[in-house]
C-alpha cells in the first residue's frame, strides 16, 4: 500500500460495513509503512492498477494478526481476498511468525468460508466486540 492508494482504500473500507472502518488518516499512516512489525498491500486490477482490495496486518513476536482485509463487493468471490491473505501470511512465515490470529463478524459467511479454505480455525468468541450493529467477533487462527 502506497499513499497515492489512500483515498481509494478508504472509499472501498466506507463501502464495506464488515471491515473495521478505519480514517482516512489511519490509512495514511500505515500507506508505505513496511516494518518487521506492520505491513499492508493492495491488490490491483486491470491495466490502469485500480486498487481492489486490500489487507493490513501486524506482527508480534511469534504471532501475525490479520487487522483488516476489503475486497470491492464487484470483485469479491473470484480469489482476491485469498492472494491477499496468502500475501500477508508468507510474509509473516518469512518474519518468523509461527501463527496468525483474526477477528470475524460472526455473520460474515463469506469471509468464514474463505478463512476455513485457508486452514484458519475458531479458537474464541469476543462479546459484543463489533458495533454499528452490535454483534460477536469469532476469533480465528491458524498455526505455520
Amino acid at each position: 500500500m502506497a499513499p497515492r492508494d489512500v483515498e481509494t482504500v478508504h472509499a472501498l473500507t466506507r463501502q464495506s460495513a464488515e471491515a473495521a472502518q478505519w480514517s482516512e488518516a489511519e490509512f495514511e499512516r500505515i500507506a508505505g509503512y513496511e516494518s518487521a512489525t506492520g505491513q499492508a498491500w493492495v491488490a490491483c486490477a486491470g491495466n490502469r492498477g485500480t486498487v481492489v482490495g486490500y489487507i493490513v496486518a501486524r506482527r508480534a513476536a511469534d504471532e501475525v494478526e490479520i487487522l483488516n482485509i476489503v475486497v470491492a463487493k464487484r470483485r469479491r468471490r473470484r480469489g482476491v481476498g485469498g492472494v491477499l491473505l496468502e500475501r500477508a501470511l508468507a510474509a509473516a512465515r518469512a518474519g518468523g511468525a509461527r501463527r496468525a490470529f483474526l477477528e470475524v463478524r460472526e455473520s460474515n459467511r463469506a469471509a468464514i468460508g474463505m478463512y476455513q479454505r485457508h486452514h484458519f480455525l475458531a479458537v474464541g468468541r469476543r462479546a459484543m466486540y463489533y458495533k454499528n450493529p452490535g454483534e460477536d467477533a469469532l476469533i480465528l487462527s491458524r498455526a505455520f
